[in-house]
């Protein structure tokens, strides 16, 4: 019998924040330029709240991440390891680290297929992160596996979202739609089951679909967060002339009220999601949900829009105890993740 897991909530203590130095243009067609800048500032953040750990693709990434953090100001509290990756969002392609029965830290290492969508974006060097890590932190791992078949579980960091105390945040779009399905034939039921078995988790609210724009088809990262035990935080589409937004918000409320909300076991709220963020004609996935709560800190992107101040004072508000820090993200939304996505915290033991 294998032990029991529990899956920490972010605003518990972390030991470090893991991320990857950005390096591979394709995530940010034509505009890889001012994404290290972004990082570094990122970087320089987070150093002030907790050790930071980098994975630096080669040697020259390594070299131009020392640069880059030089210029800003970092000089501690970050270490650089040399692991090769194809594309740098940690969230998804790295472990979720959880917690034993004694409390002590396991990498939940999911199988990764990079999103189920980019068949000619190598992935097999991210498929590899987790064991780099393991070899880094000499923390154990275990490979996750389906309840029905025994093979490897797909799942990505992004797509769930707990409270620390047994609940989880997913959405139907990310794992039971028909497009970039993740593992085949695996239903409701066996995805609740594996949640239990491998994430501690006693009640998984399922959520409808995540925010225009998101390629991963439904994170859960881009719309409902928790802040607090019972607490939501949800990213709601108010104008009906956005309407897929508006649309989702409306059904992904209903469903929260059916979850606890109507009935006062669950408190959610709204903040709004800043002015459509379009290149070349695509939409965006834009969303202040992507915020990263570190020690003493909380990371919230930024869009150089009048609703940053509103969902930068309401996250304040809802976490007094740490700083709230806006983050820049109109650049680096175009690779369609923002702070959430390229990061993944270390919690320290129990």
């Amino acid at each position: 019998m294998p032990p029991r897991y529990t899956f920490p909530a972010e605003w518990s203590a972390h030991q470090a924040t893991w991320l990857a130095w950005p390096h591979h243009e394709p995530d940010w067609p034509g505009k890889l330029g001012p994404i290290p800048w972004v990082y570094a500032e990122i970087v320089r953040v987070l150093a002030q709240h907790e050790r930071v750990e980098i994975l630096c693709h080669d040697d020259d990434v390594r070299a131009a991440c020392d640069q880059h953090l030089r210029a800003h100001g970092v000089a501690s509290n970050v270490r650089t390891h040399l692991v090769a990756n194809d594309r740098v969002w940690l969230r998804d392609s790295a472990p979720t680290f959880v917690h034993d029965e004694a409390g002590n830290v396991h990498l939940a290492n999911w199988a990764f297929n990079a999103w189920a969508k980019y068949p000619n974006f190598a992935h097999a060097l991210n498929a590899q992160v987790g064991r780099a890590i393991e070899r880094i932190t000499g923390l154990p791992r275990f490979e996750p596996t389906r309840p029905d078949t025994g093979d490897r579980l797909v799942l990505e960091g992004g797509g769930i979202e707990t409270d620390g105390e047994g609940a989880l945040l997913v959405t139907e779009e990310w794992l039971l739609s028909d497009e970039q399905v993740r593992n085949p034939g695996l239903d409701r039921t066996g995805y609740e089951r594996a949640f239990r078995d491998h994430l501690g988790i006693r009640e998984t609210i399922w959520l409808g679909e995540g925010c225009v724009g998101d390629d991963t088809h439904g994170h859960v990262d881009d719309i409902a967060r928790f802040v607090a035990p019972g607490v939501v935080v949800l990213a709601y589409e108010e104008d009906p002339t956005d309407e897929e937004n508006h649309r989702r918000s409306v059904d992904n409320m209903r469903r929260l009220e059916l979850a606890g909300a109507a009935r006062g076991t669950l408190k959610v709220v709204k903040i709004p999601y800043p002015r459509a963020v379009v290149m070349n004609g695509e939409r965006l996935p834009a969303s202040y949900a992507n915020f990263y709560i570190a020690n003493g800190v909380v990371l919230v992107p930024t869009f150089n829009d009048r609703n940053d101040r509103v969902a930068l004072n309401a996250i304040a508000e809802l976490m007094p105890n740490r700083h709230v820090v806006g983050i820049h993200a109109v650049d680096l939304v175009w690779g369609f993740g923002t702070l959430h996505c390229l990061t993944q915290q270390q919690p320290v033991p129990r």
